[in-house]
């Protein structure tokens, strides 16, 4: 039980990787929370040196800083047994929390990865591990992240040959819980468009890499274009210097479908596409929470989601047999009856209502309650 009255701390969020998801949910906690939020981040990039090395850069900018906050969140970036070993006087008496948003225990890497070809990857779940066995308490982004990171640590530390300590996976259980990420779902509200599609538009909006599986998406608009099915086409999402090849197959073979294609470079863009799509086919081989497939519900894209990750918790139970799929098959003719059999749209608005409980409007005083109390309680 948490208590009603909420004790106003100054929190500190350490964050090494401070771009995308990461940033927007700290700045949108920041501007929601009835606490004082301060940041300590690093530029996101080289995600890998951060891991490795944000700790000891990190831990000096925090000795730099002024006073002591009551509360500090890490990142699961942050290698924090190396922070607190760096900053052990100053952190006297100071809990700490630790937030996955991912992890790289569970995360599927790509076979081309340079640390999967050099047997090296294993390094990098190992700092999730000896953070996971520094915190004062560990928060997760999903129950599907909890139920995966704990789930596979028995096998990820039964690889190395001697002095597993198996028993600290009873140790992180005991202080591990889930805390839904929080988002600014409602600034979405003011781009509602009445646009209306000539046919229904199929969306992608994610970021164009390996583990959101493009070509199973791409697969499936080829069993559309057989099956004599018109759509249009956006297709949003952050793309880098090397991007799959199958999107340059996708542009190329259904230019005369596409509505958009390529990065919004502003977020009433990216809002106004949202509003205007109207199924979301969804094929990713991993998502923790999935922060993109809920926007796109929340704007009123119907979704047909695989029955894996953290997708089947997006769902209502009443909507599962139309908006999850369990294999390539289901999910080619769940996506032809979409199109057939459209959901009405007082079905959609129930789907929006359903996410909406992820918004900062409905999460910030469960947030600031949890680590008030936290602290309140002799909890940590």
């Amino acid at each position: 039980m948490f208590s009603i009255y909420i004790q106003v701390m100054k929190i500190l969020v350490i964050e090494p990787f401070f771009t995308g998801s990461h940033k927007q949910w700290i700045h949108s906690y920041q501007h929601s929370s009835q606490h004082t939020v301060e940041i300590l981040s690093l530029p996101g990039r080289y995600w890998k040196w951060r891991m490795y090395g944000a700790s000891v850069a990190i831990s000096r900018l925090f000795q730099e800083s002024g006073p002591r906050p009551d509360l500090i969140i890490a990142s699961d970036m942050l290698d924090l047994s190396t922070f607190v070993a760096l900053c052990r006087k100053q952190l006297k008496n100071v809990p700490i929390v630790l937030y996955f948003h991912e992890n790289q225990i569970t995360y599927p890497w790509s076979p081309k990865d340079r640390d999967i070809i050099l047997n090296r990857n294993n390094q990098y779940g190992f700092i999730n591990y000896t953070s996971a066995l520094v915190a004062d308490q560990i928060f997760y982004n999903s129950k599907y992240h909890k139920t995966s990171f704990l789930g596979q640590l028995p096998l990820f530390l039964k690889q190395f040959p001697d002095y597993q300590e198996l028993q600290n996976i009873e140790i992180i259980k005991k202080k591990s819980e889930v805390l839904y990420l929080g988002m600014d779902l409602q600034r979405f509200d003011q781009y509602r468009t009445s646009e209306k599609n000539k046919v229904p538009a199929i969306l992608w909006n994610h970021r164009w890499e390996y583990d959101k599986n493009p070509e199973d998406f791409y697969k499936a608009l080829c069993f559309l274009e057989k099956e004599a099915i018109d759509f249009e086409l956006i297709v949003l999402g952050e793309q880098y210097q090397k991007y799959p090849e199958v999107f340059d197959n996708i542009k190329k073979q259904f230019y005369d479908k596409i509505i958009h294609f390529g990065y919004a470079t502003s977020f009433s863009t990216y809002a106004r596409l949202l509003w205007q799509a109207d199924i979301l086919p969804v094929s990713s081989k991993q998502d923790f929470f999935g922060g993109s497939v809920v926007e796109a519900i929340y704007c009123n894209c119907i979704p047909l989601l695989p029955d894996r990750l953290a997708y089947p918790e997006h769902i209502p139970d009443g909507f599962k047999s139309q908006c999850i799929y369990i294999n390539q098959n289901d999910f080619h003719q769940k996506l032809k009856s979409l199109f057939l059999h459209p959901l009405p749209k007082e079905k959609n608005r129930l789907l929006s209502d359903f996410v909406a409980r992820y918004d900062w409007s409905n999460l910030a005083n469960h947030y600031d309650t949890v680590f008030a109390d936290l602290t309140k309680t002799n909890k940590i």
